[in-house]
Parts: C-alpha cells; structure tokens; sequence
C-alpha cells in the first residue's frame, strides 16, 4: 500500500509540473493563434452567423452529400463534450481560485476561440481522409496528412497519441463522483469513500457501454435529444439565481472587468513574478477545457457532418464557444458570484456551484444541478469515447478500435477514485499536446480555408439577389 501511494505522489507531482510547463505554451497557441485567425478572416465568418443557425436548423441539407450525421447532430455531439463539466466545474474552479477576473479571460479564450472553430470546422471537411475500413473520416489527423501532405504524417501522430489521453473522461467522472457524493449521498448520511466512489464509476461503466457501443450514429442521436433539453433546464434554473439577486448582478458584472486586470482575488503561484500574468493563464486554460477551440476534438465530429460545402460546418462549429463559453460558463460564473459562495466557502469544483444553487433557491436548488450535470456529463462521456475510438483507428487500424472501449471505460473508474488536481492536470496538459499540431496545420492551411469561405460566401450573396 505505501508503494502504491508512492508512485501515486510521484505521478501527481509529474502531472502537475507538466501542467505548469504546458500552460504558457497553450494560452500562446490557443489565445495568440486565434488571435491571429481572427485578425486574418477580418470578422468575415462572424458577419454570417444568421446563416450559420440556417444551415445548423438543416435548411441546406442534402441527403446525398457524404457524411455520416447532420450539422444539428455534429454540433450538439461536440457541445455535448464541452457543455458539461468545463461549464459548471472548470468555471467555479477558476474563480475559487482566480476571483472573478478569471471569467474575462475566459471570454476572451471564447471570442477567439470562435474564430478557430471556424476554421478547424471547414477543414474537418475540407480535408477528410478514409480510414483502414475506408470510413469517410475528419479531424486534426486527417486534415494534417491530407491537406499538408504525408511528410507531415508525424504531426498527426503526436496529435492522435495525445488524444488517446485528452479524450479520457476523468475530469468529467470525478467531478460527477463528488457532485453525486455531495448533493446526494453525504446529506443522506451514507458514508462516502473509495467504495461509493467504485459503486458510481461501475453505474457510468454500464450507461457508457450501451450508448458508446453503437457507434456515432447512437451517440449523435442520444446527443442531439438530450443536451438541448439539459441546457434549457439549466439556463431557467440560473436565470432564476439571478432573479433572485439582481441588486448584484452589475456590482459583479463590473467586478469581472476591473479584477481581470488587477488580480486581486487570485490565490494560486504567480508567472514571473506576476500574478496578473498568472490569472491570464488561468482564465484561458479554463476557456479551453470549456470549449475546446483549437484543441482538436471538435473537428472530429464535424468531420461526420453530411455535407459537401466545407464552409457551411465551420459556421455551425463557430456557433459552439459561443454557445458553452460566452452563455453557459457566464451564467455559472454569475451564479457562484452573486450568491457570494466563492468567499464564504472553501468549496471548490462542483460543490462550489451547488452551494449556490443550495444558497439561492433552497437546499432542493442543488438536486436540479445535480439532475443536468448528470445528463452532461455522461453525454460527454459518449462523444469523449467517439474522439478516442478516431485517434486509435487513426494509429492502428479501425479494426482496433474496440480496444480503446477497454481503456475508456477503465479510465471511468480511475476517474471516479482519484483526486480532482491530478485529472485537471493531466486533461489540461494532453490539450496542451493536441493543440500543437492542431493549431500548427490550422494557421498553415488557413489561406486555403479563406479561398473557399470567400468563394462560398460570394455564391450566397449572389443567389440572395
């Protein structure tokens, strides 16, 4: 037993360094990247968004284009691995330790973050490869090696390698383990430990295996029924939180603004001597594990979109940051802060968001945020499951893929025993890994991108006429 925990210390100390080591790569190649495309699209994608929920409502489907599912499914398979715990979880673990400024940066990871996802969409499609089965297929990897040519193929590699491990579910299962411990069990006396903790890892094993077992078709479809619904839920539940407070609401709109810049609630290590710096990296590491812009998991399920027009998807995948950041994650954040939790508990992750739920509409508030973090985060565990069955198919064959269902559904139980830093830590510094090489072929192939959004765009001015 001591040995185990030995090299339990060991591998907790490993991850967390390697986080430490990869946070200001990733905030340069997610934040100034984006940047970058944002500047180099001049806002163009960002003038069609109406056109966008047009085609995302399936007013330009065609059955006959390839592709496996709709833009509606694509898009609410990809929200259903970001709208979940990076919303609810990653939101209240920025500001319990960053303080409200944390959600500025968080926005501003959005803003950009739409922008990628703009261009990371129409490759998708754009450059969409077969796989050893000669499945239609799209991502990172594919759009690596089919768009930069097969001298690049390494690149695709390290991404495919790296998405073994970033599209494990731990972060979502631990913090559904201590949300279903907190809200549920503690307050019914039931003792809580490693053995409940098995017991809920088990429950998620056997809900994952049924619905991740029938492939995308069964995950797009669970997807596209359930998170809408959940999100609706979730929006009246914080939308009366914030009834409820509305004499504070523009106190701490305001404040979000001023500490953005000031750091004065920010707990955490400083970055070179500064901790506004620090807050910065927070804020964005946060953003990205909300919405995945420049990660590469969300190209993979819009690469099964049917569609023959690249443009289209990378308008609908431009929706998502907007959708599960700028939305979802404000309304969390507001939610912790008007209640005044984030300083009156040591809470931290989900707990810390259910305190406000229980602060605000009564201890029953907190069972309705365990109702849609459940749904949320076993949708994610579906689409998580997609993105790691692409990346091994991709490396070893789609005949193989069965034996990632092994690995991830191991990884449940990890997930549901060990501690909330260590599984931060090791998704924030896979996404780390993935964002290189997606970032890197994204800004290499973007001119390519903006000859066929111009053309595109051009022909649908013209037939508006």
């Amino acid at each position: 037993m001591h040995t185990l925990k030995l090299y339990y210390d060991k591998l907790d100390t490993f991850l967390r360094e390697l986080s430490s080591a990869t946070g200001l790569p990733l905030v340069f190649l997610l934040i100034g990247g984006g940047l970058f495309l944002l500047i180099y699209c001049r806002f163009l994608p960002f003038r069609y968004v109406g056109h966008a929920i047009a085609v995302l409502r399936g007013k330009y489907d065609n059955k006959e284009d390839e592709g496996e599912i709709s833009h509606f499914q694509a898009l609410t398979t990809a929200l259903s691995a970001t709208v979940g715990m990076g919303n609810i979880a990653g939101v209240a673990v920025a500001i319990s330790i960053g303080g409200p400024g944390a959600v500025f940066w968080m926005w501003l990871s959005a803003i950009v973050g739409m922008a990628t996802k703009f261009f990371t969409g129409s490759l998708a499609v754009m450059y969409r490869g077969k796989d050893s089965e000669g499945k239609l297929q799209g991502g990172p990897m594919y759009f690596i090696t089919e768009g930069m040519g097969k001298a690049w193929k390494p690149l695709a590699v390290i991404f495919a390698i790296a998405g073994l491990v970033g599209a494990l579910p731990v972060f979502n299962v631990n913090q559904l383990t201590q949300a279903i411990n907190d809200i549920l069990l503690v307050p019914q006396e039931i003792e809580v430990g490693f053995k409940t903790n098995v017991i809920i890892g088990i429950i998620l094993v056997v809900i994952t295996a049924i619905v991740i077992l029938g492939g995308i078709d069964r995950i797009s479809k669970t997807a596209s029924r359930v998170v809408p619904f959940m999100v609706l839920v979730y929006f009246i539940a914080v939308g009366a939180i914030l009834i409820i407070y509305l004499d504070e609401l523009p106190k701490y709109i305001g404040l979000i603004f001023t500490d953005a810049f000031s750091a004065n609630f920010y707990k955490g290590d400083p970055i070179f001597g500064g901790v506004v710096g620090a807050l910065i990296v927070l804020g964005i590491k946060r953003g990205a594990f909300s919405n995945e812009a420049g990660v590469g998991t969300a190209p993979m399920a819009h690469g099964a979109a049917k569609t023959a027009q690249p443009t289209r998807e990378g308008l609908v995948a431009m929706l998502g940051p907007a959708i599960d950041t700028l939305v979802v994650c404000t309304l969390t954040a507001l939610a912790i802060l008007v209640t005044g939790v984030w300083q009156t508990t040591a809470n931290n992750g989900v707990s810390l968001t259910a305190s406000a739920f229980a602060k605000a509409l009564s201890p029953e508030g907190k069972y309705i945020l365990l109702v849609c973090i459940s749904v949320f985060s076993i949708s994610s565990l579906f689409s998580y499951s997609y993105y790691g069955t692409k990346c091994l198919s991709f490396l070893f064959g789609a005949h193989n893929k069965k034996y990632y269902h092994i690995i991830y559904i191991a990884s449940i139980l990890l997930g549901a025993t060990t501690s909330l830093d260590m599984m931060i830590n090791l998704i924030d510094s896979f996404f780390a890994i993935m964002a290189i090489p997606t970032m890197f072929a994204t800004l290499y192939l973007a001119p390519r991108v903006m000859k066929e959004a111009k053309t595109y765009f051009k022909e649908l001015r013209q037939s508006s006429k």
